[in-house]
């Protein structure tokens, strides 16, 4: 019999719950109202979760609790009393994205198991190493991590790994997508993504000019509107593959999902794995076609097993399956007249009728088979060759309800009865996680001598065994009943109800931490210093430029600012680590008293780092800039002495994630996400200690996506600029070395005007973003910026007019138009 991996289920609400547990899960993942990453799902409140984490419990189920949303300084103290609640009530593990909270849980409660979300974006040996030493217990990896690269992996790092299997796939890597937070301010970050991804483009290129702006723009010819949006993940037809992995966990996609859609989909994998222990599993197409029927945007079998079909740009929303073609249309009477391939539809079920120019959707009302065509009355014209897909289904949601009300299985309870001055005692053992738990009840009222018939023992026994509606059954009864008493039925009753009420809680209470050591993590955050006020110190902030080529550097350096990062591009057709070297050298000719620098990508695959930390023994730099913490863990060990510099790309949202990193980077990037005063807080917190360089970009078009996917067949060496257009607005891509494509905000971030502001928050750095840009471009705004740093230090009354006229040389060299971003109002959280 083989080993199975944990099978994991989303749920979203206590009906969806009652399904994943009933169709079959090992575990279940789901949120309170707060710090969870689907705030748009119904989620559970306080009395909710404990009620949900004793459900499962009482069933065998583990509950993994999602708090994996970035948190704001604000809301350390109450994240940190959240999560002594979810210890105190039995929570098995929470799942989380922010560095300074999993620091911070380790130390309040580290009994707590901690999961890294994929939010995380944790693909790399480095990284995995890195979340083992700070105590995780598993690894949610990043869904874009192959199966090959985990069985390199695995055997390298102890450390559980969980992957998805089925269900929603994002375009960008998780937890780096900025793109709804930068369009409406509703940020993936804090669970309130508005799934851009999935809303129709159109692909544009065009020239640059000499500040690197688009000109004479034009569509290209693609036939496809949604460039942006990725099929459906589902592993079904390879899930063995998986089994026989080093994968410890198989997650399900869909707390946003109906109960009906996590029954369906949780019992076809619990039928397939039980299937696979035993050795004789084979892939159903009756399964198939109901994970299709469930819901799905077409197939595909992800980056996990190596497709190259990832993307679904067709359309965005529910396929179903395809059942035939229309015919023809009876225009007089409304009807279609629909050839079939599948089985016919019944009434109740939703079809959608699609041709190359219209879509239309209906519910199926009495549907009529005649010569062989099945004829619908429908509201609109439909064309004849009109493709009919069914993308709901009666029967399906029948069998989803027969999974939903079935009880999972009986909890074995074994008790002894007796009697002890006529009150009734019972002593019992309860079995729960494969292990027993004893108990004891005394009943509060008596049994009376009888006056005329008193109970028999098969009366009294009868009565204790009826537990219907709960998880339990009385597998052995012992008694010994003295005989000749009497006490009405209902007292019976509520004797059995207070047994199994001992049993249950026998169960939870052997789940649950010792109220000493929550008493304790109680008293140990009132010693922590979460919510005193501190002050921020003004400070005169250094300037620093992103180039991605020698002529951005060379404008930067010319300029004299003090640090440029240098992201190099290289022909990825030559050798691309000489290439690189020979770049470095070439741009540290050009810096002068500039710091040069060397910046790594967003994603930094095990291929990548191995070839990099190896060009980094004899690279000539200051230092390396790197969006994620395995990156930096992989740079030390070949060079302990490197200067390590962190991007935005590390998500920094409050003063305990800066502290955490301080013994590793030099410097942080603050996150594009925050406003001036929860900046401020960061800051002023930050340096109650010893804490790196903060940072932020004040100047660009912020990177708001990275992908797997290249839309279209970019050259990374294009010159030509290429952007995507949703109708309102055009955002720039870029194509890096590993022909990863990076999305740019449409608008141009810029904060010049609030200098004064950015003082007064006692940043000790401002970065201009000159990626994708031109020589003049760096030159010229690193120029305009340090003049404004000047000004500002100056600090006559002249600062504010001078600011307005450095502004107004801005406006002809931005892209997109300017924006403060979130720096003035901050996200819009409060409107949900």
């Amino acid at each position: 019999m083989i080993d199975l991996p944990e099978l994991l289920a989303p749920v979203g609400s206590p009906i969806a719950l009652k399904a994943a547990i009933a169709a079959g899960a090992d575990a279940v993942y789901l949120s309170g109202k707060r710090f969870g990453a689907r705030k748009l799902a119904a989620n559970f409140d306080d009395p909710q979760l404990k009620q949900a984490i004793d459900y499962a419990h009482l069933r065998d189920v583990k509950v993994y609790v999602t708090a994996n949303t970035l948190i704001r300084d604000d809301e350390l103290s109450d994240v940190a009393n959240y999560f002594i609640d979810l210890y105190e009530i039995g929570a098995d593990a929470v799942l989380i994205q922010d560095v300074g909270v999993a620091a911070m849980a380790g130390t309040l409660v580290p009994e707590l198991d901690l999961h890294a979300s994929t939010q995380m974006t944790i693909h790399n040996q480095a990284g995995l190493s890195w979340a083992a030493r700070m105590g995780m217990k598993r690894v949610v990896l990043a869904r874009e991590v192959s199966l090959d690269n985990i069985r390199a992996m695995a055997p390298l790092v102890k450390i559980g790994l969980e992957v998805f299997i089925h269900g929603a796939l994002c375009y960008c890597y998780s937890g780096q997508c900025l793109l709804s937070s930068a369009i409406g301010g509703r940020s993936g970050n804090r669970g309130f993504c508005a799934q851009p991804c999935r809303k129709p483009y159109i692909l544009l290129t065009g020239e640059k000019d000499e500040y690197g702006r688009p000109m004479n723009l034009k569509a290209a010819s693609l036939k496809n509107r949604f460039l942006i949006s990725t099929r459906d993940l589902s592993v079904y037809m390879h899930l063995d593959k998986i089994v026989n992995s080093p994968v410890d966990a198989l997650k399900i996609e869909g707390r946003m999902k109906s109960a009906e859609y996590v029954a369906i989909v949780t019992s076809i994998y619990r039928k397939a794995l039980d299937a696979i222990s035993q050795g004789s599993w084979k892939p159903s197409n009756e399964d198939l076609r109901d994970l299709s029927l469930a819901f799905n945007r077409d197939f595909t079998e992800g980056h996990l097993l190596g497709s190259k079909k990832i993307m679904g740009r067709e359309m965005s929303d529910n396929r179903g399956i395809l059942i035939g073609t229309v015919s023809n249309y009876d225009s007089k009477r409304s009807v279609a007249s629909i050839r079939l391939t599948s089985s016919a539809p019944e009434q109740g079920d939703g079809l959608v009728f699609l041709s190359p120019d219209s879509e239309l959707g209906l519910v199926v009302h009495r549907p009529i088979m005649k010569n062989g065509l099945l004829k619908l009355k429908t509201p609109e014209r439909v064309n004849p060759g009109a493709k009919v897909f069914q993308t709901s289904s009666k029967s399906l949601s029948r069998k989803a309800q027969q999974i939903i009300v079935r009880e999972r299985k009986e909890i074995p309870i074994d008790l002894e009865i007796f009697w002890e001055d006529e009150k009734i005692l019972a002593k019992g053992h309860a079995e729960g996680g494969n292990k027993m738990q004893e108990f004891k009840f005394k009943a509060v009222s008596r049994m009376e001598e009888a006056l005329s018939k008193p109970l028999t023992a098969e009366q009294i026994e009868t009565q204790l065994r009826r537990t219907g509606g709960t998880p339990f059954r009385i597998r052995k009864l012992i008694m010994a009943y003295p005989g000749g008493l009497f006490a009405p039925l209902a007292t019976l009753n509520q004797f059995r109800r207070s047994i199994l009420a001992n049993a249950e809680e026998a169960l939870l209470r052997a789940q649950r931490p010792d109220p000493g050591k929550v008493e304790a993590a109680r008293n140990q955050l009132k010693l922590m210093d979460l919510k005193s006020s501190v002050q921020n110190t003004s400070r005169l902030p250094s300037l620093a430029v992103y180039a991605d080529n020698l002529e951005s550097v060379r404008g930067a350096a010319e300029a004299k600012c003090h640090r440029i990062y240098l992201e190099p591009h290289v022909d990825c057709n030559d050798d691309r680590m000489r290439r690189t070297l020979q770049l470095l050298k070439d741009a540290k000719s050009l810096c002068g008293e500039s710091k040069l620098i060397w910046k790594w990508p967003r994603i930094t695959k095990d291929l990548y780092l191995r070839l990099a930390c190896k060009l980094l023994r004899v690279a000539d730099v200051d230092g390396i800039m790197v969006d994620g913490i395995g990156a930096a863990e992989a740079a030390t060990i070949v060079r302990p002495d490197v200067k390590i510099y962190g991007s935005a790309g590390l998500n920094i949202w409050n003063h305990l994630t800066a502290w955490q990193l301080s013994q590793t980077f030099q410097l942080l990037t603050l996150s594009p996400e925050l406003s001036a005063d929860q900046l401020g807080e960061i800051v002023a917190r930050s340096h109650l200690q010893p804490s790196p360089m903060l940072e932020l970009i004040v100047q660009g078009n912020q990177e708001v996506m990275v992908t797997e996917d290249c839309i279209t067949s970019l050259d990374p060496c294009d010159s030509n600029f290429w952007g995507l257009h949703d109708f309102r607005r055009i955002f720039p891509l870029s194509l890096d070395d590993d022909s990863m494509t990076h999305i740019f905000n449409s608008a141009e971030t810029s904060l010049l005007y609030y200098m004064p502001t950015l003082f007064h928050i006692g940043l000790d750095g401002l970065a201009i973003d000159a990626r994708g840009r031109t020589e003049k471009y760096a030159l010229e705004m690193t120029e305009i910026y340090l003049d404004a740093i000047k000004s500002t230090e100056r600090g006559d009354g002249s600062t504010e007019k001078k600011l307005q006229a450095l502004k107004e040389r801005i406006r002809p060299m931005v892209i997109g138009g300017m924006t403060s971003g979130h720096f003035i109002k901050g996200l819009k959280e409060d409107i949900y």
